[in-house]
C-alpha cells in the first residue's frame, strides 16, 4: 500500500493509508490549517471520515473477492483529547465479520500516542450492483 493520498473527499483532506488489509488498515492526516475548527482544534469530522474511510477499506478488501461492496453504516465516534497540530495516526481493526455487516474498533491518537479519539465504525456488506470486482484502492 502507498503512503500518497487516496482519490476523492479522502484524498482532500489527506488520509495516507500506510497498511491495508481486511485484518488491519492504518492511516494519517497531517494536520494542516483547513482541518482545524475557529477553536483552533481539529474538527471531528475528520477524524470521523477517517474511520469510516478505513473500515471501509478494510472491509471492501475482505468481501470484494465474492463480488460485495462495502460502505459506512453507523458511524460512533468519542472523542477525548483535542488535536492541535502534528499528525493524526489511526488503527481500525475489525471485531465483527458478518456476512452482511462488519464492525470496527478505530484507535485515534497523536504523536505521542496518546488516545484522541474511539470509534465504532458499522459497515455494510451488499452485492455490488453490477456484480463486478473493483480495483484495488490504490492511489494514482
Amino acid at each position: 500500500m502507498s503512503d500518497q493520498p487516496l482519490q476523492g473527499f479522502d484524498g482532500h483532506y489527506g488520509l495516507q493509508l500506510t497498511t491495508a488489509t481486511a485484518d488491519e488498515v492504518r492511516g494519517a492526516v497531517e494536520i494542516r490549517d483547513h482541518h482545524l475548527q475557529p477553536a483552533g482544534i481539529v474538527h471531528g469530522g475528520v477524524l470521523a471520515s477517517m474511520a469510516e474511510a478505513m473500515a471501509s477499506i478494510g472491509t471492501w478488501l475482505g468481501v470484494r473477492e465474492a463480488g460485495n461492496v462495502a460502505m459506512g453504516l453507523s458511524n460512533q465516534t468519542s472523542f477525548l483529547r483535542p488535536l492541535t497540530s502534528g499528525t493524526i495516526q489511526a488503527v481500525a481493526t475489525p471485531r465483527h465479520r458478518g456476512r452482511t455487516t462488519w464492525v470496527w474498533e478505530v484507535e485515534i491518537s497523536d504523536d505521542q500516542k496518546r488516545l484522541a479519539a474511539l470509534v465504532r465504525m458499522t459497515i455494510a456488506v451488499r452485492p455490488h450492483p453490477d456484480g463486478l470486482v473493483l480495483p484495488d484502492p490504490q492511489p494514482e
